[in-house]
């Protein structure tokens, strides 16, 4: 038998990318509006974030349009704190020697904390929850699984800047790292800049890359283990946010990027996350009980039809029988279902009027007017037992 070997074409190997290229800027001057990639990421991520959270909102029995209600005050509130915190952890580049106060307003240049946005949104969003009527751990469950991916969206951004990144690696998926400079003048810009050539000066762990994946698999998980276990009074929440700070405490200990550091030189984020996983955690361990009844599911006669106590892990009787798929259109199905049980008609209603099945309800109707006439009147005190 002859074999035979295999032989590539030299010029293969060098055509074939060897790591992840970075964008060449991350800014475009569209006239004299700067078109900045880092704000439309962030623009698109609460896009998603508003779109997924109204149907699953909605699916629990929320009224339609109370999350853009509750973003109108969530998402100015989340941005304002998300700067905040960027700024207090980052404070001498703003007010120490040589800094620019007014530059702690520049939110379009980037660094928005993610601590202080979750933090100010959810006041925002428990100040137009009140307003409404809503659980406000109601409307977190819902807004979980959209919250992690807009973080995952806004990641994005980081990769136009060049920023977030590890130490040096010759791994495939290393990330390349250009020099920018002002194409006006000349000078070094990271931010606004534009690549003078696609010569690497340093490729290094794309951490941005591994924190953009690592939320998606936490929205994934949040949208299970809510469907499996219909978590309830903000543990769909509580989840989300112990999934996210594991992950992205690991994460900080790869960075290299500059970085506030506390008890000597540990990154913020490393001990701010760290923190807020355990009172997640302890969160998830302590909290228990039904769904919350509110909206169009408060209609119902037995409220949620779901189990007495999510604790036990019991599914969604939908999911049980006859589910779709999709732990939004099942639930959207179980409220609406037990919506039209209270709204059946006298001729369907089993016992008459409003569906009652006892025969001496005030609103029931005899069957038989002539056996109305022929049988004697119970006595009064007969009717009240």
């Amino acid at each position: 038998m002859v074999q035979t070997a295999l032989v590539l074409p030299a010029a293969l190997p060098a055509a074939l990318p060897t790591y992840l290229p970075s964008p060449p800027q991350g800014v475009w001057q569209v006239g004299p509006i700067p078109l900045r990639a880092y704000a439309l990421c962030i623009i698109a991520g609460i896009v998603v974030a508003i779109l997924w959270t109204e149907r699953r909102f909605v699916a629990r029995g929320g009224e339609p349009g109370t999350v853009t209600d509750v973003a109108v005050f969530a998402v100015p509130f989340g941005l304002v704190g998300g700067r905040l915190y960027h700024v207090a952890t980052d404070w001498p580049t703003y007010f120490g020697p040589g800094g620019d106060p007014v530059a702690a307003l520049y939110i379009w240049q980037g660094g928005l904390g993610i601590w202080g946005a979750i933090a100010f949104g959810g006041v925002g969003a428990w100040i137009a929850c009140r307003r409404r009527g809503v659980p406000l751990t109601a409307f977190a469950d819902a807004a979980a699984p959209g919250i992690v991916t807009a973080q995952a969206i806004g990641r994005l951004g980081n990769w136009f800047n060049q920023e977030l990144y590890g130490a040096p690696t010759t791994l495939p998926w290393g990330l390349e790292l250009y020099r920018r400079v002002d194409p006006v003048t000349g000078a070094p810009d990271n931010l606004t800049g534009v690549a003078v050539d696609t010569t690497p000066i340093a490729v290094v762990h794309p951490t941005f890359l591994y924190e953009l994946l690592w939320n998606l698999a936490v929205a994934a998980l949040v949208v299970w283990a809510d469907r499996r276990f219909r978590l309830s009074r903000g543990r769909a929440f509580a989840l989300y946010v112990a999934g996210y700070t594991a992950g992205r405490f690991v994460i900080e200990l790869m960075r290299t990027d500059p970085a506030t550091r506390v008890f000597g030189d540990v990154r913020i984020n490393v001990v701010v996350s760290a923190v807020v996983f355990l009172g997640a955690v302890a969160y998830l361990w302590w909290v228990r009980g039904p769904r919350e009844v509110f909206g169009r599911a408060a209609e119902a006669p037995d409220g949620d039809s779901g189990s007495a106590d999510d604790g036990g892990g019991t599914p969604d009787p939908v999911a049980r029988n006859g589910s779709t798929g999709d732990p939004d259109e099942d639930q959207r199905s179980q409220n609406e279902a037990e919506v039209r049980l209270t709204e059946r008609s006298p001729a369907s209603a089993p016992g008459g009027k409003g569906g009652s099945a006892d025969a001496s309800s005030v609103d029931a109707e005899p069957a038989d007017p002539q056996q109305e006439n022929d049988v004697p009147a119970e006595p009064p005190s007969a009717a009240k037992n």
